[in-house]
């Protein structure tokens, strides 16, 4: 493992990544990097989860972290990973597809953590490779929360189609989640989070620099679409989720919260197209 003084700058990663992208030529069977970066005695910015909390929807002031949080404290750590030369992934392009989270009990927002991320492997799927990155965090000797991601780097395929998404709900048969709230979304939703989060990939900031990689206007980050469903649906202290990136969400624009017992959904305003699709589960 490499142990870490202090969280990476997200910024010089990004253009490193960037530039190294061009050179870069991913394949399921390329090598990776193995050995986890690890973050010892991390304290919280409370001022920074605050802000976190205010434009996800989760309730402010009490001393836990929400069930995502974790995820933007090991973000850099990820990024520090995927925009190394021995990432075999172009970071330019790299979407985030699906993630899991386990949270195994409360997260006091005061605590000192031990965060932990590594690169678990590379998978074919139907639309190129996708990178599966784990994150760990821990107090004392317990692993209190973990997730995994998978990345997908879009590429030309010999057909093989491990990693394939499952087809939306509609598709597969299930009945459609009762629509239970409507949200109009401010064309500021991208600052804010990354305001809050550190992620300031240019697709999420403006309309101008989303054109710049192909959106008509900038789009919401995945995160904070999952952390919004999740803040609305409310989630056990001890509990998984799994939530999978269906279609970009514009800014501005109005989505549709649907959810029943475990199961939530972000869908367009007219209800027809599904962005984010997931579950929340107690953990017995």
């Amino acid at each position: 493992m490499t142990l870490l003084t202090r969280s990476p700058a997200l910024a010089p990663l990004l253009a490193r990544g960037t530039l190294l992208s061009l050179f870069k030529h991913p394949h399921p069977d390329a090598d990776f990097p193995r050995t986890p970066l690890v973050l010892p005695g991390l304290r919280v910015d409370l001022a920074r989860l605050a802000a976190y909390e205010r434009v996800c929807g989760f309730a402010t002031g009490e001393d836990a972290l929400p069930i995502t949080f974790p995820h933007v404290l090991g973000f850099p750590l990820a990024m520090h990973l995927m925009s190394g030369r021995d990432f075999p992934l172009p970071l330019l392009g790299l979407v985030h597809t699906s993630i899991d989270i386990t949270r195994h009990a409360s997260l006091p927002a005061t605590a000192a953590y031990d965060l932990s991320v590594r690169v678990a492997g590379l998978a074919p799927h139907r639309r190129g490779t996708e990178a599966a990155v784990v994150t760990e965090l821990r107090l004392g000797d317990d692993v209190v929360w973990e997730s995994r991601s998978a990345y997908l780097a879009r590429h030309r395929t010999d057909g093989r189609t491990a990693g394939a998404p499952e087809p939306p709900a509609r598709a597969s048969g299930r009945k459609p989640l009762p629509h239970l709230a409507e949200w109009r979304l401010a064309a500021d939703v991208g600052r804010r989070y990354a305001a809050a989060s550190g992620d300031r990939n240019p697709i999420h900031l403006h309309a101008l620099t989303a054109r710049l990689f192909g959106f008509p206007r900038a789009i919401a980050h995945g995160m904070w679409t999952v952390a919004r469903c999740l803040a609305a649906h409310g989630t056990p202290h001890a509990a998984r989720v799994r939530a999978e990136f269906r279609a970009p969400v514009l800014l501005p624009g109005t989505v549709r919260y649907a959810a029943d017992g475990e199961r939530f959904e972000l869908r367009s305003g007219d209800g027809e197209k599904a962005h984010v699709t997931g579950s929340v589960r107690l953990l017995r």
